[in-house]
């Protein structure tokens, strides 16, 4: 039995010239929360758009709940969910007339319209705000109601196209909570992302690179089969100081800033960590930290966009 819900085969959009998604091909279980990971203009929202029957492909085809993108588009639409990257909701409207709306779209019935109401209702925090002019909300909240929005009508589907862009840490987190509510109840999400500390909630991640796909697997799989050489995460009181004399060594074959941290790949950890104190001492880096650390999925992003540099 296939428990695939969607299906991506060799799945392209051209506009002209300019490849925008290049034969990419994927299954999203059922359930499964879904990462689609690449950086502005990578290809996500065009794929995306493709796959809820927005836009055709130009070459190659999928299928979502059994319903092929080109053929059946208004059956796909009818079936999914969409949350778009830009606040899709009415500013000018109320909570409730929003909802109220978005609610007689997907067709609901006035006793189902007033459950799914109350859901949404609680799901984006908004109990005695149903008066409140949408626009007035503050960023989080207005994604928690378009989300609420975007699933009234119980699809089995969801596709959420940088959902979290804009909101705070805690309220992506919130936001989060709610995606696997909706995983836990069967329903299928594909999320894109440039967050990719988020993408540690997806059960399976791509990465997505100039409309190619560079990458793929969980989490765990993504940091265990593509970094196999050490990372020193180095402390000091000048990183970009540190950095312009760290990425020259012969021995450092990755160097890149986190935060007020270098993460360094090498070859050798021992002998790494004694020419790092050299450095410090020759220079005048002040490096007070230096420690292994287990690859974060924006280790392997960076190790893998530096890859497919070096083959063009």
């Amino acid at each position: 039995m296939n428990d695939s819900v969607i299906e991506v085969d060799h799945l392209t959009k051209k506009f002209g010239k300019f490849t925008a998604v290049d034969h990419v091909s994927f299954d999203v279980k059922r359930g499964e929360i879904f990462g689609f990971l690449g950086a502005n203009g990578a290809g996500k929202s065009t794929t995306i758009r493709m796959l809820c029957g927005l836009l055709a492909s130009t070459e190659g085809t999928a299928r979502v709940g059994g319903f092929d993108i080109n053929k059946e588009p208004e059956k796909v639409k009818e079936n999914i969910g969409y949350m778009s990257q830009k606040f899709s909701l009415y500013e000018d409207l109320t909570v409730e007339e929003n909802i109220n709306f978005y609610g007689r779209v997907y067709g609901l019935s006035n006793h189902l319209l007033k459950e799914r109401k109350e859901w949404a209702l609680e799901i984006a925090n908004l109990r005695g705000r149903e008066k409140s002019i949408t626009g007035t909300l503050p960023g989080g909240w207005k994604q928690r109601l378009a989300l609420g929005c975007a699933v009234l009508h119980h699809p089995k589907t969801v596709f959420l196209d940088e959902p979290t862009s804009g909101v705070d840490p805690v309220m992506r987190r919130k936001f989060w909570e709610l995606i696997n509510d909706l995983s836990a109840e069967g329903v299928t999400v594909l999320v894109t992302t440039h967050f990719l500390e988020e993408a540690e909630y997806c059960n399976d991640i791509i990465l997505i690179n100039a409309g190619k796909i560079i990458a793929g697997g969980s989490p765990k799989e993504l940091k265990s089969n593509y970094i196999k050489t050490p990372i020193l995460e180095v402390q000091c009181a000048n990183v970009i100081d540190a950095m312009s004399l760290i990425e020259k060594q012969p021995w450092a074959l990755e160097t890149s800033v986190f935060g007020t941290h270098l993460h360094v790949s090498v070859e050798n950890e021992e002998a790494a960590r004694g020419h790092i104190r050299q450095l410090s001492m020759q220079n005048g880096l002040d490096v007070t930290h230096v420690e292994k650390i287990i690859p974060s999925l924006e280790d392997v992003f960076i190790y893998l966009l530096d890859q497919e540099a070096k083959k063009n």
